[in-house]
């Protein structure tokens, strides 16, 4: 009966400052909505950031690395043995970015469980002519199915077909820079030279994009077959293993695991792109922080409205406690205050947040480094809601539970006497 009484006496108090406590409850929704629709934006733009160099960097690479001699003449020479040798200018050794028993390697790779899926690639530097001028470049000798499969080829060949590379021969997807150099239109024949001097006639089959410019202005396509006819090699040269697997995060330790199985050198994703995910820690943090402040802010407001409050309804908290309430009685009348402006202010919220959300959502975003994006990112993960509203509770709790205990304490007698 007592706790109806309770609830009854809080909605009272709450209809005599209403302005005031709509204000407070207006503080808590937007404090949640800008919380959620800023983690949303900031998640969905890491996750969009990220997408353009993870989305095309292998789990783990295989290659051989281009080193310096591990030997030298003077360590073969006995005299010298159990010396320290200090020489310096080493050169690299004579060893070739061929990859040897690619037939094994591959099929070992593909009989293990932990692996997705392998695609091979042979990388060529040349020169794309253009009149008198030859612009650096890099082609890419690929399998496009597998390329597909593995990193969403296809979905940065804004023009032109992808499968064009496995079925016509001597073709080539161009970067989006290289061609806006060239002028180069899909059809026309493009010549390249190789670093060894080689001259070799590639048809433009289409244009890649892939949302870092400095790439797109090297970066190109061809086939395997292709690529390896260019360097003058047989069809069982290939430089690189590309390796994706079933869970990411086990990267470091399978490729620890390669390289000593195949004797070769194995670079796992999080080494290649350590830039990249601290980046999206940072800005994760940066937007969490900004959002609990706000809900901290608003939490505040809220204690300070229920410090008013209490100082003047001393009368009312006095007759109260003299007519058998008790002092947790008192305590839970101004606890349910906080709260009910707490979970309404919540979920108004994240109704609020769910709809900036869906208005940052549809506003156009027309970049050339991104494409195929339209609009600007959010991520609409059910986390973000969870964590502002839960958050913004508690919050308004603690708001509402030091001054309740400022009102539990109050002594009804000395109140009436000072009256």
């Amino acid at each position: 009966m007592k706790t109806k009484h309770i609830f009854e006496i809080a909605k009272a108090l709450i209809l005599a400052r209403s302005k005031q406590t709509l204000v407070a409850a207006i503080g808590v929704t937007f404090s949640v909505a800008f919380f959620i629709s800023l983690l949303g934006f900031m998640q969905g733009l890491n996750t969009l950031l990220d997408g353009l160099v993870l989305n095309r960097t292998p789990h783990i690479r295989l290659y051989n690395d281009i080193q310096p001699s591990a030997i030298q003449p003077i360590d073969l020479d006995t005299t010298y043995r159990g010396y320290h040798n200090f020489i310096s200018s080493i050169k690299p050794s004579n060893s070739r970015k061929e990859i040897y028993n690619i037939e094994s390697i591959i099929k070992k790779l593909n009989s293990d469980n932990r692996v997705y899926g392998v695609a091979p690639k042979v990388t060529a530097q040349v020169f794309y002519n253009l009149g008198n001028i030859e612009l650096n470049g890099l082609i890419n000798g690929v399998d496009a199915v597998q390329e597909t499969k593995l990193f969403n080829f296809k979905d940065y060949v804004f023009e032109g077909n992808y499968l064009d590379l496995k079925n016509r021969s001597n073709s080539i997807i161009l970067g989006r820079g290289v061609a806006d150099k060239m002028l180069a239109k899909k059809g026309d024949i493009i010549q390249v030279t190789t670093i060894n001097g080689k001259q070799f006639s590639l048809r433009v089959i289409g244009f890649f994009q892939s949302g870092i410019v400095e790439i797109d202005k090297v970066q190109s396509y061809i086939s395997l077959a292709t690529c390896q006819k260019l360097l003058g090699k047989s069809n069982n040269y290939i430089s690189d293993i590309q390796i994706k697997l079933n869970e990411m995060d086990k990267a470091p330790e399978i490729a620890k695991e390669y390289e000593q199985l195949f004797g070769i050198n194995a670079e796992d994703i999080q080494t290649a792109n350590a830039q990249f995910e601290t980046g999206s820690s940072a800005r994760t943090i940066i937007s969490f922080a900004v959002g609990i402040v706000l809900l901290i802010v608003a939490g505040f407001g809220i204690y300070n409205i229920l410090n008013m409050m209490i100082y003047e309804k001393m009368d009312t908290i006095a007759i109260l406690k003299a007519t058998g309430f008790s002092g947790s009685d008192v305590k839970n009348i101004f606890i349910s205050i906080s709260l009910s402006i707490g979970v309404a202010g919540a979920l108004a919220g994240a109704l609020v947040g769910l709809l900036f959300s869906v208005v940052i959502d549809n506003i156009p975003f027309d970049s050339v480094a991104v494409p195929g994006v339209d609009t600007y990112p959010v991520d609409y993960g059910l986390q973000y809601y969870s964590i502002a509203v839960a958050f913004a509770v508690a919050t308004t709790y603690f708001a509402g539970w030091f001054p309740s205990r400022k009102a539990s304490s109050v002594d009804p007698v000395e109140i009436i006497r000072g009256n």
